[in-house]
């Protein structure tokens, strides 16, 4: 079995510096270095798509722009590549959500993919009309996601549910294919969704050991459910020919932090309602020092970042290394992201991506025998940009 191998889409901005952002947190100044442009986006997706990546994952929230419309557009200037479209159940209704996926299919050959997000922040929720609490947030995404997947199977719906309610739903026309779903969270009620509901169950790059308990309690909770769910992992990537490279990066970045900038984000963060932003924290506990929390797993990310907050840093075959241990305890799929994420994608799909194809491990998903780009240095060696 290949593994899956998916990239991320910047609609919050991108930049040689972290861009902050997510969870609470507002986007920092560099986020308006390499604004969001459909342009810019489409030079990203285009090279995750030649280097191999199958999917794009794109966020929500306020903090960035719709990833419904972003993605819309950039697929048409690509052949490919799917999007992994992030998106929240409490702001739409089922049945247009449903009727939503099946236009996407249609228009694009079948290149949607759906990261349902409930929700882990109050504040932000309201602000688009949601006042639900979290458990609450919970049961409704369950509920929606019953309507939508019986939708997607032809039938006529009719639910009156705690919190969602329709008569007579059904849609003209399927998607073909279904959208395969993918979900996150580490609270007991997120676990009970997912098992009930998830294609790909996500989680952010804890270490390995702790990887493997949430795979194993997810693949209990499914089992119960009669169900087998597939596993994911968010990660962000600094790769290089060297280790010594990679981590030199890693501190070029480190040193951008403005302290003032930690300790506000650390704040705001502190007061997330999400458990798994909680878990986040606890890797680093908004200090600087010892950030190195497993072999070429590095925690620096989440001190000005909300949501994902970890990346693989070292060499290839380090990277590549990790990628095979986290492969061991049961994760298949990999998201990954990197700033830039133009440059980055290059390290990746040129360093580390050969090597796990050497292993046995990868196959290009898309059997390209066109020409390879030019090398990440040579592309980027006048400039300095894209």
């Amino acid at each position: 079995m290949s593994l899956t191998f998916h990239w991320f889409l910047p609609t919050n901005g991108d930049s040689r510096h972290v861009v902050g952002g997510g969870h609470g947190a507002p986007v920092t100044a560099a986020g308006g270095d390499r604004p969001p442009t459909v342009g810019y986006l489409t030079q990203i997706a285009r090279a995750a798509e030649h280097l191999g990546f199958v999917g794009a994952l794109t966020p929500t929230g306020a903090w960035c722009e719709d990833a419904w419309l972003t993605t819309a557009m950039v697929s048409q200037n690509t052949e490919r590549l799917k999007f992994l479209v992030a998106f929240r159940p409490g702001f739409v209704s089922p049945t247009l959500a449903a009727q939503m996926a099946s236009t996407y299919q249609r228009q694009t050959g079948g290149r949607l993919l759906l990261n349902v997000v409930t929700g882990g922040e109050s504040h932000e929720q309201r602000g688009y009309g949601d006042f639900l609490d979290k458990d609450a947030r919970y049961a409704r995404t369950g509920e929606f996601l019953s309507i939508v997947r019986d939708l997607w199977d032809g039938k006529t719906v009719d639910l009156a549910g705690e919190h969602l309610r329709v008569e007579d739903a059904k849609l003209t026309r399927l998607p073909d294919p279904v959208p395969q779903i993918y979900f996150g969270g580490s609270s007991p009620a997120a676990g009970q969704v997912a098992a009930r509901h998830a294609d790909v169950y996500l989680t952010w790059g804890e270490p390995p050991a702790q990887v493997a308990r949430k795979t194993a309690w997810i693949r209990s909770l499914a089992a119960g459910q009669g169900r087998t769910v597939r596993f994911g992992i968010r990660l962000h990537v600094i790769t290089r020919d060297a280790s010594d490279q990679a981590w030199a990066e890693a501190r070029r970045l480190l040193d951008g932090f403005d302290p003032e900038t930690v300790r506000a984000v650390q704040t705001g963060l502190g007061r997330s309602e999400s458990e798994g932003q909680q878990r986040m924290l606890a890797l680093h506990g908004g200090s600087l020092d010892n950030l190195e929390i497993h072999p070429n797993l590095w925690a620096g990310i989440g001190l000005v970042r909300g949501g994902a907050g970890t990346a693989l840093v070292g060499s290839h075959a380090e990277v590549a290394e990790r990628i095979a241990e986290y492969h061991s305890v049961g994760i298949d799929e990999f998201v990954f992201s990197g700033y830039p994420h133009l440059e980055e994608a290059y390290w990746f799909g040129e360093g580390v991506l050969p090597l796990l194809r050497d292993r046995g491990l990868w196959s290009h998903p898309f059997h390209t025998t066109a020409t390879q780009p030019p090398t990440v240095q040579a592309r980027f060696a006048t400039s300095g940009r894209p």
